[in-house]
């Protein structure tokens, strides 16, 4: 959290998702519902509104789903996204909408490849390859949830955590997001994590119901991914939320989905650092359905920088 933040005020602009006074859920799926334009070049062009954010500036998983979402308009319908990778090349503004272009590199057999791209004012913001397999039988295994971990519901919310604190990110933290957002052991949101661990785990769910769409999960889950992910990084290095001077930004973004799941249920989020270096922290994540099905993998790298 920083303390120079400009507020922003979605209800004087249509085309803005907001969750201020409102249902963030609502708001998510609004977010994700892209129009298509009907323009065509050698592109697909769909644009998609953004979601309000007390910093002004657009959340990296709302364009990584929605991108995903565009792409997936351009598939077959048997085909479904199974990986992601994507750049963060500009911070985008709440106060605008997006436009996004899908290039429909090439359909196979089995596999559909796109490209996507997010811009705003006519430059990119977020850069995407995304890959779609028609679903089959073949070879099958995955790395076992852990056992003995806490229910979610005796652990705090963010809610619980953040909402006495006057202060418009950590009332948009706790009552703004579409994601229920619960950490197993102590979080980092004000204090850093005595400890020096480079993991943690945090259970999550869509704090309502979602439609029951195979894709819009999928989406749900990209979405959720971008939240605290570069958290084992800060744990590592004794650094909260908090800290002042705290720079820190989503570089790139790479997820594989491995089985079909539900983000308005709660699955379990397991984060990791393998490595911090350069200014720059990698982590990677798994999520688990309650039940211990392995649903997607993820890894990401971030810019993070704190004064010495």
């Amino acid at each position: 959290m920083t303390d120079d933040v400009t507020l922003h005020k979605p209800e004087e602009d249509p085309t803005l998702a907001t969750s201020e006074n409102g249902d963030p859920v609502a708001a998510l799926l609004a977010a994700l519902n892209l129009t298509d334009t009907g323009a065509r070049t050698n592109e697909d062009i769909f644009t998609g509104p953004s979601q309000w954010t007390a910093h002004g500036r657009v959340f990296g998983g709302q364009v990584l789903a929605q991108s995903i979402v565009a792409a997936d308009r351009t598939v077959e319908a048997d085909r479904a996204a199974h990986s992601l990778h994507g750049y963060f090349l500009r911070p985008g503004d709440t106060s605008l909408p997006i436009t996004f272009s899908v290039d429909r590199i090439h359909d196979g057999r089995s596999f559909s490849t796109r490209r996507t791209q997010a811009y705003q004012k006519g430059l990119p913001i977020f850069s995407m390859i995304s890959s779609f397999q028609t679903d089959g039988p073949g070879i099958d295994h995955q790395i076992d949830m852990p056992d003995n971990l806490p229910d979610p519901e005796t652990l705090p919310s963010i809610a619980d955590q953040l909402g006495h604190i006057d202060h418009p990110i950590a009332q948009n933290w706790a009552f703004a997001r579409p994601f229920d957002i619960r950490h197993i052991g102590t979080p980092i949101y004000l204090l850093a994590d005595e400890n020096r661990v480079e993991h943690q785990a945090i259970w999550m769910k869509a704090i309502s119901p979602l439609p029951d769409d195979p894709n819009l999960h999928r989406a749900a889950l990209a979405y959720a991914s971008d939240y605290a992910l570069l958290e084992p990084v800060f744990r590592r290095h004794g650094i909260a939320w908090m800290t002042p001077g705290l720079s820190s930004a989503s570089l790139d973004h790479a997820m594989w989905w491995h089985r079909p799941g539900r983000a308005d249920e709660w699955f379990l989020y397991l984060q990791e650092s393998p490595s911090a270096q350069g200014g720059r922290g990698l982590a990677t994540g798994r999520m688990y359905s309650q039940d211990g099905v392995l649903m997607a993998t993820v890894a990401q790298e971030g810019m993070v920088r704190v004064p010495r």
